[in-house]
């Protein structure tokens, strides 16, 4: 599995995808402390900037971000072999079409999670970095607000890897559609903003759940009808 793993990757545009991932990076490292010096300046009922432990509260959220970094590897990984034929090629193979597509999706699953792993370390020492120019956030990070933004950064990692995939099976197997797949992305990454704007409180550690049983889902169904969608 390791090899058609690697087989993934190196199939990929490889300049591309890193350039695309790096992009993510610059612009997530530095979205927590421009929302709290001005998206919330003048909202003293958002209390991001009261402590690090509530700015830590902001700083999940957006690395939601990087299921949109999914969807463009399911568009590389399937949508794009699909199209270009490459697809039937690979299951050419004398390997069984479930276990390529496992591969393909323990690729996109790893290359999210340690994306956003990397984000969140990067945002948390860019907004430390920046909160000593700008002075946003009273205080410093103690002990327990590291040993818990740790905590949450594997966690959450996990999960936005998960929801990345729900787009897979609907969009990116069955309809091989590169727009639908990523405004898919964009709606996830929006969703608990829709639910705020229609005034639904739902907790977003249950949200996250949802999203990564929906993401589990996409992959089971992606595998058992694979056999079923054909080649082309």
């Amino acid at each position: 599995m390791l090899k058609l793993i690697e087989l993934e990757w190196k199939k990929l545009d490889r300049k591309k995808v890193i350039g695309e991932a790096i992009t993510y990076w610059i612009i997530l490292m530095f979205l927590p402390v421009l929302f709290l010096k001005v998206v919330f300046a003048d909202m003293p009922m958002i209390r991001f900037g009261e402590s690090y432990a509530a700015a830590m509260e902001l700083m999940i959220p957006i690395q939601m971000g990087f299921i949109l970094f999914g969807a463009s590897l399911i568009n590389h990984v399937f949508i794009e072999e699909y199209k270009n034929k490459t697809m039937a090629l690979s299951f050419g193979y004398p390997l069984s079409r479930k276990r390529l597509v496992m591969a393909k999706v323990l690729f996109i699953v790893l290359a999210v999670f340690f994306g956003t792993l990397v984000s969140f370390v990067l945002g948390g020492v860019a907004t430390y970095a920046l909160n000593q120019v700008m002075d946003v956030i009273p205080g410093t990070p103690t002990a327990a607000d590291l040993a818990n933004y740790a905590i949450r950064m594997i966690l959450h990692s996990i999960v936005v890897a998960l929801a990345s995939l729900i787009p897979l099976f609907w969009f990116g197997i069955w309809k091989r559609a590169v727009i639908p797949t990523v405004i898919c992305a964009v709606f996830l990454m929006q969703f608990p903003n829709f639910l705020g704007l229609l005034r639904i409180s739902l907790h977003p550690d249950f949200l996250y759940a949802i999203f990564s049983v929906l993401g589990v889902a996409s992959v089971i169904l992606s595998v058992k009808f694979v056999n079923k969608l054909g080649d082309l």
